[in-house]
């Protein structure tokens, strides 16, 4: 098929049902930021486009690595040393060649986020688990500015989901970043302890010392990448179409599919929370790392 013969009603319209017309357009209509194209931005993308979205910010100054290869969304030996960017915005029009992108190949950095979030409706966690301080600020300028965030971390053969309404609790005082002096380190363990009620995962983690977080050395299957791309799409869906059924933060959800387990977690207060304080300070006894950085 030639692009000139691309219909987005027919392309779709196996979605319908699930979706009435009028849903399929509004979808349409919708803008999301993704920053990062890497272990789950690949993933959310392609999602996405079969949804039937069709506006996106993009963000990645990355190119592909044969490390990739094992769970990244157009890694393979034709895009090694090409940018992450140019590999997705060609995928996204190979499937809708009305795509309307916005790219930004230098990633996301303090001096374009604005730009960045700029007629955007909603922004999805694609960001390395290291990248914190960029993390911090887009997120905080995206509640500002009155934008949902979607955050979803690939755990073994599972994913932890949790979404920010501009009119609830922010990311950041869920997460409890906004404290001064904390250590990269923390920054880290509080997103991690925030965002799964426990560490089910690990009861399958077959060679644990190939494990090192904070040398990061972390293992991560295409199975959590692609329960984190269903469970975003999912809820992404959901909040655009202005559904009543979203469970904002406090609240979340984690499910592991090798354990067959599910659980939907309350946390009052987010990481402030007496029983999540001192989860945080056993995991800086287990790492090692301190949480707070010395006074000057």
């Amino acid at each position: 098929m030639a692009e000139k013969d691309f219909r987005y009603d027919f392309a779709f319209q196996r979605n319908r049902g699930w979706f009435r017309e009028e849903d399929q357009g509004r979808l349409r209509s919708k803008r999301i930021a993704i920053p990062g194209l890497g272990g789950v931005g690949g993933h959310h993308l392609h999602g996405f486009l079969r949804l039937g979205f069709e506006k996106f910010n993009l963000a990645d100054p990355d190119t592909f690595e044969i490390q990739n290869f094992n769970r990244q969304q157009g890694a393979s030996c034709e895009t090694i040393g090409q940018l992450k960017i140019d590999v997705a915005a060609k995928f996204a029009r190979s499937i809708n060649p009305d795509v309307d992108l916005r790219l930004f190949p230098q990633g996301v950095t303090e001096a374009n986020m604005d730009e960045f979030l700029d007629g955007v409706d909603i922004v999805v966690d694609a960001l390395d688990l290291f990248a914190m301080d960029i993390r911090i600020a887009l997120y905080e300028l995206a509640y500002k500015k009155g934008i949902p965030v979607v955050t979803a971390g690939p755990f073994g053969m599972g994913t932890a989901i949790m979404a920010f309404s501009p009119a609830g609790m922010s990311f950041n005082d869920y997460f409890d970043l906004k404290r001064e002096r904390l250590t990269v380190e923390a920054k880290i363990i509080r997103f991690l302890a925030g965002i799964t009620p426990n560490l089910m995962h690990q009861a399958y983690l077959r060679e644990p010392g190939a494990v090192d977080l904070f040398a990061r050395r972390l293992p991560s299957l295409n199975i959590g990448c692609y329960a984190a791309s269903a469970a975003i799409g999912a809820m992404v869906v959901e909040i655009l179409l202005d559904s009543s059924e979203v469970r904002y933060a406090p609240r979340g959800f984690h499910v592991d599919f090798n354990r067959q387990k599910s659980i939907r977690f309350w946390r009052p207060w987010g990481n402030r929370n007496p029983m999540q304080r001192l989860k945080i300070k056993a995991y800086h006894q287990f790492f090692h790392k301190r949480e707070f950085t010395s006074k000057t």
